[in-house]
């Protein structure tokens, strides 16, 4: 592996306007949306014709009201100033479940009550009772489910990637690709250890992290961190930011990978040369770094690029899928990213898709270019994953023209 290149370009940054009005609306999600979270399961399961005692409906109407009110304080006072941990996974947890709880009182609210009725099953009490116990044990089915897919090693996902432009003497190199871990709140070092074990069974080439390490300061997250230190590849093992490093003091994050041993791609890129032929391996940080008032932290893939020769085959690394415009626009050939873990818990992918070209999966984008979204390898906030489990991916490059 050898080292090339560094610095800026004044790279497109005009990619933002046509979403302003979608911006403005944003503003005021945080708003309404805890109110809605916590109401509309709130009126399903306890004031559509249940009928319950006055002591049932009094208590679980409270239960909604304080979950409305400690909910939000609790996140305040998790990931506001005073960053405790405690109070941080109160307010996740209270947010994943309630997230769930609220999408199958709405699917069920409105799918498998008229259902009831058609069939001709009981009486409006009867059914209303019905969609209340449904809604509770699939919700409780699937929080349970959530947890554990949240908690566990990712299973390994397998692909083959062909690069036309790959010479054959790249042909069959392996690319393991971890991202968004998250290390946070709940202290998971063992389970960094027990990813990084697994990782180093893939006999990789080249070891890549797209960012988003830890939500909280290196210091803070260092032993969960600490064994990102034992990953083994052949050649490099490869870092960028992600827009989470930048609320917790990124330089520290670039610092400790140093420290670790990963080369931090900061638009810089570097070679991998194998049987004559070689591969551009490059790096970009996130795009919100520019935002960040951090010297010298910026997203400039002109400058990720500098020195390299444009007939070479180039692999990016930018956290964020919707980079891929600027991606597609420099003729790379392959970028791997994160950022959006798969939606983590359905249905919120369609959400993500407000924002990201792309949720999961290997993806084409004009004549030449393609994009690996990971599902993510940790999580964020909640400890839930729900229909979006998380992924340690090895993708093995293919050339054209395969030697032998």
């Amino acid at each position: 592996m050898t080292e090339t290149s560094d610095t800026r370009s004044a790279d497109g940054e005009a990619r933002e306007a046509p979403r302003s009005l979608l911006q403005r609306l944003m503003r005021y999600i945080p708003l309404i949306a805890p109110v809605l979270l916590w109401a509309v399961p709130c009126w399903v399961l306890l004031h559509t014709g249940q009928r319950w005692p006055l002591p049932v409906t009094a208590a679980g109407t409270a239960l909604f009201v304080l979950g409305l009110g400690g909910m939000p304080l609790a996140m305040v006072r998790g990931h506001g100033r005073r960053q405790q941990d405690r109070a941080a996974i109160v307010g996740d947890t209270l947010l994943g479940g309630i997230w769930v709880l609220f999408t199958w009182s709405v699917l069920l609210g409105v799918l498998l009550r008229p259902a009831l009725t058609v069939a001709g099953v009981g009486d409006g009490q009867d059914r209303a009772r019905t969609v209340t116990w449904t809604v509770l044990g699939v919700t409780a089915v699937l929080l349970s489910w959530g947890y554990a897919e949240a908690r566990r090693v990712p299973r390994v996902r397998r692909l083959d990637v062909r690069l036309p432009r790959l010479g054959a003497g790249l042909d069959g190199t392996r690319v393991a690709l971890i991202t968004d871990t998250h290390y946070g709140p709940l202290d998971r070092a063992r389970w960094s250890a027990r990813v990084c074990e697994t990782v180093n069974t893939l006999e990789a080439d080249l070891v890549c992290h797209t960012g988003d390490i830890a939500d909280g300061t290196a210091e803070r997250r260092r032993d969960q961190a600490a064994p990102l230190g034992t990953v083994r590849a052949t050649r490099a093992r490869v870092y960028v930011t992600g827009n989470h490093e930048y609320y917790s003091e990124a330089q520290g994050w670039v610092d400790l990978m140093g420290e670790l041993g990963w080369e931090p791609l900061r638009n810089r890129h570097l070679l991998l040369e194998r049987g004559g032929d070689t591969l551009v391996v490059a790096g970009v940080d996130d795009v919100t770094a520019e935002s960040s008032g951090l010297a010298g932290h910026r997203a400039h893939l002109a400058g990720a690029l500098h020195g390299a020769d444009p007939d070479l085959p180039v692999l990016l690394l930018a956290h964020q899928p919707k980079f891929i415009d600027r991606a597609a626009a420099h003729g790379i050939d392959l970028q791997l990213s994160g950022h959006t873990h798969g939606g983590q818990i359905w249905p919120f992918h369609h959400l993500v898709r407000l924002d990201q070209p792309t949720v999961a999966g290997l993806s084409r984008h004009g004549a030449r270019t393609l994009l690996y979204t990971s599902r993510g390898t940790g999580f964020w906030g909640p400890p839930f994953r729900v229909f979006a489990p998380s992924e340690i991916t090895l993708l093995v490059l293919r050339s054209a023209a395969p030697a032998g």
